[in-house]
């Protein structure tokens, strides 16, 4: 696959030979997450048609971290959009103003989010965004791309786009709807069913069934967070290689983001987190990122940000918001600056909670950039790392932490549920392969 050209074909489905049917990885490294031995790839294979399947293995140990690093990842997300969706709207001075010269320190009661009246939780701590309810259907779109590989159908982009439209019902529905057998489980859950600030783009990408190409993106002039945002369980496709990861990123973010700042920043995050999952350093998987994102077109202003946030945190002995303010100027809403104050506060984060802190008192978008922050910190460290207080409050805790474990069941485990001569009734009821 040539990643380096910026056409409206969708890529994934040309990929190299050895791509993985399953979780496994197919790298010659050895990550720190899964040892596997790859099968060879015949000739002219593609995530288009039936490529074959990986052999790997997975240790009780390698398949124990993979979990902990992806319910670190989708709750670590969480608890960053949520911490930081209170002061959104608020400049620094605002901040302290409301919250003392130390800014925001804690969880603290949302304010109304809701502009629906669906089942909400405004009012109290630990609220989560339209960026968290996102992030679910992306990983729900991801499991139902390698369940729907059993029919001779494989094209991850056509499946996390309707998995998107699932979520775009659940922003107009008063609530589930029974008689949509494709929903599967996660949209029967009510608590989803709740507007919670989503973006412009978003709701106008998701508006139709039209799917958004390289070609013929979806709102063209987009450059906000909000694609970044849920693109992070990309990156904890492990069995791919991270060229790949990151082009599936991107022709996910065109669905609703056009503007090339805003899908490449949606790749280098999933390309980041996919080092991160693999046992890589923050610094390591940055700087190649840096080397996969060089060759395309438009990357500029992301290779500049993920760059200032490298190099402010090594020339800075005490982290402070001034330094965040510096990475994203003007208070800036674009997707790059988000990105880059999301890496120079995980660098540079002592732990979970003083990255989070460190990530949302500014006056920029303080949600998307609690989110990126959380979601790189949760996938360096692992779930036992977050704040166990904040956790406790989560809106929405249980149900991320059952498609976090169903994720990595999937992806280590898939061909046992579904298959040839394989069937789990109950795991094909929760992700139809309609």
């Amino acid at each position: 696959m040539d990643t380096a050209t910026n056409t409206g074909t969708d890529t994934t489905t040309a990929a190299a030979s050895g791509t993985p049917a399953s979780g496994t990885p197919t790298t010659a490294a050895t990550p720190a997450t899964a040892r596997a031995t790859p099968t060879t790839a015949p000739a002219g294979s593609t995530l288009g048609g039936r490529s074959p399947l990986t052999t790997g293995l997975w240790g009780r140990t390698e398949q124990q971290d993979f979990r902990s690093r992806v319910r670190g990842t989708l709750l670590g997300s969480a608890i960053g959009d949520a911490l930081g969706a209170p002061v959104a709207a608020l400049s620094l001075d605002g901040i302290r103003d409301a919250h003392g010269p130390a800014g925001l320190t804690e969880p603290v009661p949302a304010p109304s989010l809701s502009l629906s009246p669906s089942p909400a939780a405004d009012g109290r701590r630990g609220t989560v965004t339209s960026c968290t309810q996102l992030t679910l259907f992306t990983v729900d779109g991801l499991i139902r791309a390698h369940v729907r590989r059993d029919t001779g159908a494989w094209h991850p982009p056509t499946d996390v786009h309707r998995a998107y439209l699932r979520w775009a019902a659940t922003q107009h529905d008063w609530g589930p709807d029974e008689r949509r057998e494709d929903d599967g489980w996660l949209a029967r859950q009510e608590w989803l069913y709740a507007r919670r600030s989503p973006g412009r783009a978003c709701m106008a990408g998701f508006a139709d069934t039209t799917r958004g190409t390289l070609d013929h993106p979806k709102n063209p002039t987009a450059r906000d967070a909000a694609a970044t945002t849920r693109s992070a369980p990309f990156g904890l496709l492990v069995g791919w290689e991270p060229a790949l990861v990151l082009q599936l990123a991107v022709e996910c973010a065109v669905q609703s983001h056009g503007h090339p700042a805003a899908y490449l920043s949606a790749a280098a995050l999933a390309a980041i987190v996919h080092g991160l999952t693999r046992g890589d350093t923050l610094d390591t998987a940055a700087q190649r990122t840096l080397g996969l994102l060089g060759s395309r077109s438009g990357h500029q202003p992301v290779t500049d940000a993920l760059q200032r946030a490298l190099t402010a945190a090594t020339s800075t002995t005490t982290p402070s918001a001034t330094t965040v303010a510096s990475l994203a100027p003007g208070e800036s809403g674009d997707a790059e600056d988000a990105l880059a104050v999301a890496v120079y506060c995980a660098l540079v984060a002592e732990d979970i909670p003083h990255g989070l802190r460190l990530a949302v008192n500014h006056g920029g978008d303080s949600s998307a950039t609690g989110a990126l922050c959380g979601a790189l910190l949760g996938a360096l460290h692992g779930e036992t790392a977050l704040p166990a207080a904040w956790l406790a409050d989560l809106e929405g805790r249980a149900t991320l932490l059952e498609l976090a474990d169903d994720f990595a069941l999937e992806m280590t485990q898939g061909p046992t549920l579904h298959g040839p001569g394989v069937s789990a009734p109950a795991w094909l009821a929760r992700y139809p392969r309609a």
